[in-house]
């Protein structure tokens, strides 16, 4: 499967007052003057402000020959370290934001040949095992020989002190290794590739790297987590592979399809597929037609229908959508496997042991749940699907039925396991990760140990998971599916809990109604007003609540006022702690009042720069700062929307530790692409999780975003205390606006034509 990579926007840096960088998500052209012909500079690196892996974007404090005080020069570079020698080709331009700095048509780097350049280019942590001590110790000890002993004559690196046949292997293997690295990346980002994507390529081919690239590029964005269509087809485009060649455009089908995926789908009408792949290829309709019928008699997409569209779809997803309604269809059709359960002796006795007394609602759905073999329970916050869920595994491990526990997330696993005094685990943890093949222990094979299987947040399971988790259920075994219908579904492709509801082929049991003690907080009642496209009830001025509207008419004063909440209002008024118990959902990414932004801005408020600390991809962190997991690392057993805090940065070691609730993680830094800050996120991020207070930014800025869905998503993960900050009218945009869009999936029509139980 091709797996698209976004196109990254140009940032640039701003000072602050803090000392931190500030990155933007567009560069301006600087105002230049008029008739400065191109001149070339070449100069020492004595400080890296920002390098950008991404597109090699890099702003450089340079002392530059001939010049007595340290220069701005901006460019591209594939890497660069300080201590090293640059020769840039450009012109003088004097921004008006930055002043005076040498914008580089051409960076070329070389290493640095000076005792002072070497030493500030191996304290740079550009070699793993040396920072800035030993990067002191060997240029005293070998002086301008360093590269040429680390080369050559390894054993003399014992003779410094502090430096034992570890560090000594260590630091000949990382700058062998370094080496190698360079000249790939020297090849690659000539042809549009960045470093870190470098480094990849570099593990998964090792030295033949160079001839498989050159033989097939897009085997790139097959083969290489991070790296998509449009990597690969830049360096193809430099290779000389035409536009129009099938290679391409049969690659090209499952960018397009891939793609789709960001949105949610699983497929495309084929009449919507080839020409959004023709958009995106820039080439005919026909050459399309002819590489999809290739890839489909290859058996790379999969061709059928949904209702009446002719639909294609990526091979994998397709056989993760037929797997999921087979295994759930096949477990809904058997018998359960506890003995039978005499409900009017059962229910009053789980009465007494809780202390509760089950509405009539609850009492007939835990009925139904007795005698089901696989069930849906889903509802909004404040309707008891925790009680109902508590009082069903109360009964069934009083008739010894083994049970398993799980949800997407860690932190929905920890706040299940609160709940119901059980253990839970994500269902990463639960099938086992197997980090050498990316795939799980657990299978058909292999399945898991128990009798029920309860799901909490299956509206954040992706079709892929999904299938992953129900090819472990022991064919004996019982499943129960919990979750928010009215959430927003999975990041990734699919909707799996709509399709199994929708398909009638599963029992469901639907909770609506919401009980007093719940119904006391303006949260619950205004998710469930927002979910019926009503307005929130807002308190009287001055009048005590767990759910505020705070105006910003511009989006400059909605960061501001958002700022003032988080750092001030929330701590003063409830006692929060800022950091740790306040989380700013923003619904998207891009804008002053999208995460990004805000992220830096809230970062200088909250934990200011200090030493020490390390700067990659777009960040800069020291310790105690809030970062997010991106992406699965199935190594570390840490998954796309974990959070953690910074709990060291060591540049001896070239490492960062970040803790996941009481597990510590360490990082290289050339891994910390993996990892953002999460002061804010994004209400998708959010799923699964909830916090003490949260602060949701809403503007029409946020247009493309605003959703039902959404909000409710986001007002949903507060348990003690929601703000909103912004418009009015952007509020009302969103509560009256239609539900999510439609994905494209099979699972409903599949599940749909199962056997019945």
């Amino acid at each position: 499967m091709f797996v698209a990579t976004a196109v990254g926007h140009v940032p640039i840096f701003r000072s602050s007052t803090s000392g931190r960088p500030r990155y933007h998500p567009r560069m301006p052209r600087p105002n230049a003057p008029a008739g400065l012909d191109k001149e070339a500079v070449a100069g020492l690196v004595e400080r890296v402000t920002y390098h950008n892996a991404e597109n090699g974007f890099c702003v450089l404090r340079v002392k530059i020959r001939g010049r007595s005080s340290l220069d701005t020069i901006v460019g591209h570079a594939a890497a660069i370290s300080a201590g090293e020698f640059v020769h840039a080709t450009g012109e003088w331009v004097n921004d008006r934001e930055h002043g005076l700095q040498f914008k580089a048509d051409f960076l070329r780097t070389a290493a640095p040949t000076t005792r002072e350049g070497i030493e500030k280019y191996l304290a740079s942590g550009m070699i793993k095992g040396i920072g800035p001590v030993y990067a002191r110790k060997l240029v005293e000890a070998f002086g301008e020989r360093v590269f040429e002993v680390i080369d050559n004559e390894p054993g003399h690196l014992r003779e410094v002190e502090g430096i034992g046949p570890v560090r000594a292997r260590r630091i000949v293997a990382a700058w062998a290794e370094q080496k190698v690295v360079r000249e790939i990346m020297i090849f690659l980002y000539s042809h549009g590739v960045g470093t870190t994507r470098a480094v990849r390529i570099f593990k998964t081919y090792g030295a033949d790297a160079i001839r498989v690239i050159s033989d097939n590029p897009y085997r790139l964005a097959r083969d290489i987590r991070g790296i998509g269509f449009l990597s690969a087809d830049a360096i193809a485009s430099k290779l000389g592979i035409e536009k129009t060649a099938l290679i391409r455009a049969r690659a090209g089908v499952s960018y397009a399809l891939a793609e789709a995926t960001d949105e949610g789908h699983c497929g495309l009408p084929a009449d919507v597929l080839i020409p959004t792949a023709e958009k995106l290829l820039e080439i005919p309709q026909a050459r399309i037609t002819e590489a999809l019928a290739l890839e489909l008699a290859a058996g790379e997409v999969i061709e059928d229908t949904v209702g009446e569209q002719r639909c294609v779809f990526l091979a994998s997803l397709y056989s993760a959508e037929k797997i999921i309604a087979t295994a759930l269809g096949a477990i809904a059709c058997g018998r359960v496997p506890w003995p039978p359960i005499d409900a009017d002796k059962a229910l009053p006795w789980a009465e007494s042991k809780t202390g509760l007394t089950f509405a009539p609602s609850q009492k007939d759905a835990l009925r139904l749940a007795l005698a089901s073999k696989a069930i849906v329970i889903t509802g909004g916050p404040g309707v008891g699907k925790t009680t109902l869920l508590n009082a069903l595994l109360l009964i069934l491990r009083a008739k010894a039925v083994r049970t398993a526990l799980c949800t997407p997330t860690g932190r929905a696993a920890k706040r299940l396991s609160e709940t119901t005094g059980l253990p839970a685990k994500t269902i990463h943890r639960l099938l086992e990760v197997d980090p050498l093949r990316g795939t799980f222990r657990r299978d058909e094979q292999h399945p898991l140990e128990c009798d029920l299987l309860v799901v909490d947040e299956t509206s954040m399971v992706d079709v892929p998971l999904m299938a992953s988790l129900v090819r472990a259920v022991p064919p004996r075994a019982a499943i129960v599916l919990v979750g928010d219908v009215d959430q927003l579904p999975s990041v990734g492709p699919g909707q799996v809990l709509a399709d199994v509801i929708a398909s009638g082929a599963i029992r469901v049991v639907r909770l609506t109604e919401v009980f007093r003690q719940a119904a006391e907080s303006r949260i619950v009642v205004n998710a469930h007003r927002i979910n019926q496209g009503l307005m929130p009830e807002l308190p009287a001025e001055g009048e005590a609540s767990d759910f505020y509207f705070v105006k910003a008419e511009t989006p400059a004063d909605g960061v501001a006022r958002v700022l003032q909440v988080v750092k001030e209002r929330i701590p003063r008024r409830f006692g929060l702690d800022p950091v740790r118990d306040v989380q700013v959902l923003c619904p998207m990414n891009r804008g002053g009042l999208g995460a990004h932004s805000l992220n830096i801005e809230l970062q200088k408020i909250l934990n200011p720069a200090r030493e020490p600390s390390v700067e990659r991809f777009g960040w800069t962190y020291c310790i105690g700062d809030k970062v997010m997991q991106t992406e699965n690392d199935y190594d570390k057993e840490v998954y796309n929307g974990d959070l953690g805090v910074v709990t060291r940065v060591d540049p001896d070691e070239s490492e960062m530790a970040i803790d996941f609730d009481g597990r510590t993680v360490v990082y290289d830094f050339g891994e910390l692409d993996e990892i953002a800050l999460a002061y804010a996120v994004t209400i998708h991020k959010s799923q699964g999780s909830e916090y003490p207070a949260v602060v949701i930014p809403l503007t029409t800025q946020h247009y493309p975003m605003l959703e039902r869905h959404l909000v409710y998503t986001g007002v949903t993960r507060g348990k003690q205390l929601v703000v909103l900050v912004g418009q009015p009218k952007a509020l009302a945009i969103a509560v009256k606006g239609q539900h999510t869009r439609r994905r494209w999936s099979k699972l409903r029509e599949w599940l749909a034509g199962a056997p019945r139980s």
